[in-house]
């Protein structure tokens, strides 16, 4: 992904004649192109350790194209203000510097609090910073929340980009139940408001509140964070529980072969709270999606991830992501085009499950026999490796006997802000070829 070849927008161009001739950065017959951005961040707003100007401004700067502010159960709306020490207790002393140098005394805004006598610091609303960042077919703002709930003490977190204003957060009987409880709350909002907003499901594996089973019959969820960023929410899963990659392919298989409808697809973010580099635990440029949309504007970005027009990276780039259904009862074909780096080494799996799957299950036991709450343990042909391809360049052409298929891409090149867990660059497409088994 380094240096983002192709994916920003030229601002001039060269003419016949050779002179430079402005472009406008919103052309008439504007043609579909890769945007980058991700979709889960957080500030002073709630548990991050920055002002959201300066966030914004560090995805800005770093090669995004979209960003979606997302902090727990509040919209960065109306007046707020935070004090000094609250501030710099967060930012171990570095944060309100660092604002007055980039963005000025003329936009920083401080008081002394006359009920507390405490200095404090305004965080300016989205409507504010948005107008200050956003930069026209270049680089925008989406307004978002983490809507933060749980039960029994298990944390069920979901984000929703694109809000008008504030979804509280849903109380229910199960985890299961406020999942579909919330996402049918941020229907009715979308509806209510006349906008595309998109819903998706956080790190399941964080605190390992969310399994498979939890969500994969929740319909009303059509995305989830196969990769999130931050190091303690368990992407991998552990020695008894399932990582993501598993229960995505779980999920995908339960929904197609047993409820008739469309697979889930997953999204990389980054979940960042920490740009001081005072802690590695959570910080910006670890994953995104790349979306492929003809606009840079929120409805525009949001239909095309709809739509599956989108892929989850932690540094892989993709030229193109093609499928071909096939016609009169072909079987299709999925090809993956690789933008290479020079030295580096790609591998192409193709994954997915086929019709016919045992969907019998066991609960999983830890190491004294004791059943554990963790997604249960299907057999080894739900998310089989189809086939292997090395090289910049990977097609898969299906037998016709797939519910869905999928592609992950591994690079032999480490990341840029690495973790424990991602430790080579890699990149998933979302599930493909599931069309005939799905109902309407």
């Amino acid at each position: 992904m380094r240096g983002m070849r192709g994916l920003l927008a030229c601002a001039m161009v060269v003419g016949s004649g050779g002179a430079a001739v402005a472009q406008d950065a919103v052309p008439a017959d504007a043609q579909p192109r890769w945007w980058r951005g991700n979709l889960h961040t957080h500030t002073f707003w709630s548990d991050g350790n920055d002002f959201p100007e300066m966030v914004g401004e560090w995805y800005r700067t770093n090669g995004y194209n979209f960003l979606a502010l997302s902090d727990h159960n509040v919209m960065s709306q109306g007046e707020r203000w935070m004090e000094l020490s609250e501030i710099e207790r967060r930012s171990r002393g570095g944060a309100l510097g660092k604002y007055l140098d980039r963005f000025g005394s003329g936009w920083v805004e401080m008081r002394i609090n006359p009920g507390t006598g405490m200095q404090e610091v305004r965080l300016q609303a989205f409507e504010e910073y948005a107008a200050l960042l956003e930069e026209r077919g270049r680089f925008i703002m989406i307004p978002a929340e983490e809507i933060t709930s749980s039960f029994e003490r298990l944390p069920v977190h979901i984000n929703a980009s694109n809000l008008a204003g504030r979804i509280a957060p849903i109380s229910g009987e199960s985890v299961e139940d406020i999942i579909r409880r919330t996402m049918q709350a941020v229907e009715a909002h979308a509806a209510e408001h006349g906008r595309v907003v998109l819903a998706h499901l956080n790190h399941p594996n964080f605190g390992y509140g969310v399994t498979a089973e939890d969500f994969a019959r929740v319909v009303e969820d059509r995305f989830f964070e196969v990769f999130n960023g931050h190091t303690g929410v368990n992407n991998h899963g552990d020695g008894t529980r399932a990582g993501t990659e598993e229960v995505w392919d779980i999920v995908s298989t339960i929904r197609i072969a047993e409820l008739g409808v469309a697979p889930i697809m997953g999204i990389a973010t980054d979940d960042s709270h920490s740009y001081h580099d005072d802690s590695p635990v959570s910080i910006p440029g670890r994953g995104w999606v790349m979306v492929r949309a003809t606009h840079l504007t929120p409805g525009s970005i949001l239909e095309a991830m709809r739509r599956g027009d989108f892929y989850a990276s932690t540094g892989v780039e993709l030229e193109s992501v093609e499928f071909e259904p096939g016609s009169e009862g072909g079987n299709g074909r999925l090809t993956v085009v690789i933008a290479g780096e020079e030295g580096v080494s790609y591998t192409t799996r193709f994954v997915g499950t086929r019709r016919g799957v045992d969907l019998r299950s066991e609960a999983r036991v830890d190491a004294s026999g004791a059943e554990v709450r963790a997604t249960r343990r299907y057999s080894d042909a739900i998310g089989e490796v189809f086939a292997e391809v090395e090289g910049t360049r990977a097609t898969y052409t299906l037998a016709g006997d797939e519910l869905y298929v999928r592609a992950v891409v591994m690079s032999s090149a480490a990341p840029e802000r690495p973790t424990r867990e991602s430790v080579v660059e890699m990149a998933w497409t979302p599930p493909v070829g599931w069309g005939r088994w799905v109902e309407g």
